[in-house]
């Protein structure tokens, strides 16, 4: 039986090839991605799951200017890192990041692989700072400008 594109049935899921990426200002921040949004046809909304190893982290440690995006843990444990604080998480925990808010990261600081939903707006302009790097993402669709803080103007 085929389903419509926007009925995701998990054995389609668990199929699908995850794209395995490092971040571009931390090797160590290397995650495993479904976009799950994506195979629905969802345009304005990023929708993953995700998969990070232990010792690895999500991302560089960063925070967006115009997205909003949240996280929804489904296994593993790791710490998350809000404001250079270090916070435990575990499944069922819930992580919510307003346009201009706390800069963060997670780490699987676990021995099993840390999963979780993402989701965040999918706006055609984004501003994403790295406060520990001091630079700033400029991304306008497929184009990104890296500067570094002590070049903006403003």
């Amino acid at each position: 039986m085929s389903h419509p594109r926007e009925l995701l049935k998990a054995a389609a899921i668990e199929a699908m090839p995850g794209q395995s990426k490092a971040h571009l200002l931390n090797p160590n921040a290397v995650r495993v991605a479904k976009s799950l949004g994506d195979a629905a046809g969802l345009t304005q909304l990023g929708f993953h799951l995700m998969t990070v190893m232990p010792g690895h982290e999500s991302t560089e440690y960063h925070r967006h200017l115009f997205e909003e995006q949240c996280f929804y843990i489904l296994s593993g444990r790791g710490e998350v890192v809000i404001d250079e604080q270090h916070y435990p998480m575990e499944p069922g925990d819930f992580l919510g990041f307003p346009r201009r808010g706390a800069a963060h990261t997670m780490i699987n600081t676990g021995d099993q692989p840390l999963v979780f939903l993402t989701a965040r707006t999918l706006l055609e302009q984004d501003v994403c700072d790295y406060p520990r790097q001091q630079k700033r993402l400029y991304m306008t669709g497929a184009q990104e400008a890296l500067v570094d803080f002590n070049e903006i103007r403003g």
